[in-house]
């Protein structure tokens, strides 16, 4: 990324919803991301982890509004975060944690994480598909509060520091034997990984990107997906190259990914005349957490549902009940109801008066 400092014609504005400010390709990309996530969590294809590496973006992108909030004062912007967080965290481990005491669960003094994720809240078998998906959020609330201190870092030396970055999770998973185990260890390990992606978002939002030529952005970002390709290739796990159980080779692809995303950003200009479309896009990004948050409740709660409707004829001839899409579109339906009876949440948490739908 050498000669950072010529500066190119400036890439185009992107569409913003009026009124707002807001940069309406993040929104896009951001429910985008989210039905991948929810895609992934029923099919399980490992190729899609390379088609769109989802956690790396959602990590870039929080990190872009998080550096336009630190405009703000430091301390108001992370109890924002916070309470726009864990309020939503608190009800989905209310209603979680009542069903998991009816299936047996007994909670020790590790119960204190579903009240502050600083490491993995921990609940019993039955609930563990559910529970596992807090690890972003406990990714999230980690970024968040380290921002003030990686933004100001970042600002003394920005391409040095955004590439150092991938230093912690090379040292770690290919020449320290492994990320350590336990709460801290996951946490060190998570951050590490997408470490490089929170920076890209300081990177977007201070400029830094549009101010180098494509060419340049490319020939950094290819590598790195090629290293992350050829590492996932060399290390599979049980025979998968799954990007989510090879956290190097996530790393680095989600690097060169994002580098490029967010260098090349994608217009949805004409997203704006599918109103349809546009209204889904809305939804999506202020029901973020709840979607995120229950929509393995859904694919969990989709099981029995469709073992009842092996109990009626017509829908046993008609559909066929053993398939995965199946269970998808049971999902959505659920995720969609999820976002009716507790999307009000978020806005309760946001400051905003409770609403049926945004």
């Amino acid at each position: 990324m050498a000669g950072a400092h010529r500066r190119t014609a400036p890439a185009p504005a992107p569409a913003t919803v009026p009124g707002t400010g807001r940069d309406r390709s993040f929104d896009v990309l951001r429910a985008f991301a989210l039905v991948r996530v929810v895609t992934y969590h029923t099919f399980e294809w490992p190729w899609l982890g390379f088609l769109f590496p989802s956690m790396g973006v959602m990590f870039a992108l929080a990190g872009s509004l998080m550096a336009r909030s630190l405009a703000r004062p430091a301390a108001g912007v992370i109890r924002g975060r916070l309470r726009r967080l864990l309020i939503p965290v608190w009800v989905f481990g209310l209603v979680l944690g009542a069903a998991m005491l009816l299936h047996g669960w007994v909670p020790g003094p590790d119960v204190l994480y579903w009240v502050l994720p600083l490491g993995d809240p921990r609940g019993d078998a039955w609930g563990e598909q559910a529970w596992a998906v807090l690890w972003y959020l406990r990714a999230y609330l980690w970024f968040v509060l380290l921002s003030p201190v990686l933004l100001r870092v970042f600002r003394s030396a920005p391409l040095p520091v955004l590439g150092l970055s991938l230093v912690p999770v090379v040292v770690l998973e290919a020449g320290a034997g492994g990320v350590p185990e336990g709460r801290l260890g996951s946490a060190i390990g998570d951050l590490s990984v997408f470490l490089f992606c929170w920076l890209l978002g300081f990177a977007h939002r201070e400029g830094a990107l549009d101010r180098l030529r494509g060419a340049r952005v490319a020939a950094a970002a290819l590598p790195l997906m090629a290293a992350g390709a050829w590492w996932a290739v060399r290390h599979p796990v049980d025979g998968s190259v799954d990007l989510d159980d090879i956290p190097l080779a996530q790393a680095l692809w989600s690097a060169g990914f994002v580098l490029l995303l967010m260098r090349f950003r994608p217009r949805f200009d004409a997203l704006a005349r599918r109103p349809v479309a546009d209204r889904i896009v809305t939804v999506f990004n202020a029901r973020a957490v709840t979607v995120y948050l229950w929509h393995e409740v859904a694919l969990m709660a989709a099981v029995p549902l469709i073992d009842l409707m092996w109990e009626v004829p017509m829908l046993e001839r008609r559909l066929p009940l053993d398939s995965p899409w199946v269970q998808f579109g049971v999902a959505w339906v659920l995720t969609a109801a999820a976002v009716l009876c507790l999307g009000w949440v978020e806005d309760v948490a946001a400051g905003r008066g409770p609403r049926l739908l945004p």
